[in-house]
């Protein structure tokens, strides 16, 4: 009882600014074998995607779409609906190192990685 009443109170408390961000469009889309969830203004880093820094880019694999009150699921995407968005950066993340060893073999391997990234900029979410 005592967790309903107080369920009660913190969504009668609620303004009007903080309900519209609950409400907030989203999406999730595929790219790069992975899966994100965008939503329109929020930076995000992919994996690497050709295009310069500036060029706008359209991810047409969208998993799931919520326009905040509605939520569409696709099978497996959602057909017409896209996500458009801008390139901000294209870099390389942080060295990894690869250390492969086998002890009395004389057998020690290392190796470095920085896997590319792109970030970018959501833009706008068609649900179509």
């Amino acid at each position: 009882m005592t967790l309903l009443l107080n369920a009660d109170i913190i969504l009668g408390s609620l303004s009007d600014l903080a309900f519209s961000i609950l409400l907030m469009s989203y999406a999730i889309i595929r790219t790069g074998g992975k899966q994100y969830r965008v939503e329109p203004g929020k930076s995000l880093r992919i994996p690497s995607l050709p295009g310069d820094v500036g060029t706008r880019v359209e991810f047409n694999e969208v998993l799931l779409g919520s326009d905040g009150a509605n939520v569409r699921a696709g099978v497996p995407t959602l057909s017409g609906a896209k996500v458009t968005a801008d390139i901000t950066k294209q870099g390389r993340g942080d060295k990894i190192v690869v250390f492969k060893f086998r002890r009395r073999k004389n057998y020690a391997r290392k190796q470095g990685h920085r896997q590319g990234f792109t970030e970018i900029k959501v833009r706008d979410i068609t649900l179509g």
